[in-house]
């Protein structure tokens, strides 16, 4: 039987090769920004722009949510990305902690 290689011209052969597959997926972790009775919406809303790039929106539908809940994951990803983002928010006196995502 002939080989396809040797039938079609400027075919050739692949060989097959080991491939690595990712099996351990990078956590995802979230800020959790929690209500308190002392910080204003307008320092939230600020906060929240300045330090994780909210639009001014985006920072107030966050705050009404934290307000109304207790508390509200206000931003996702990796936690060399958000671990200064975190220290940012708690360093401007409003709660803020790091959880993993389930």
């Amino acid at each position: 039987m002939q080989k396809i290689e040797d039938m079609v011209p400027g075919t050739e052969t692949l060989e097959e090769t080991g491939v690595d597959v990712l099996t351990d997926f990078e956590k995802l972790f979230q800020i959790v920004v929690w209500n308190d009775e002392v910080n204003t919406f307008e320092w939230v809303i600020e906060t929240l722009v300045e330090v994780c790039g909210h639009s001014e929106e985006q920072a107030e539908q966050c705050a009404m949510l934290i307000h109304t809940k207790g508390k509200y994951a206000v931003k996702n990803g990796n936690y060399d990305d958000l671990k200064p983002q975190c220290d940012a928010i708690t360093d401007r006196g409003i709660g803020a902690t790091l959880e993993v995502m389930a």
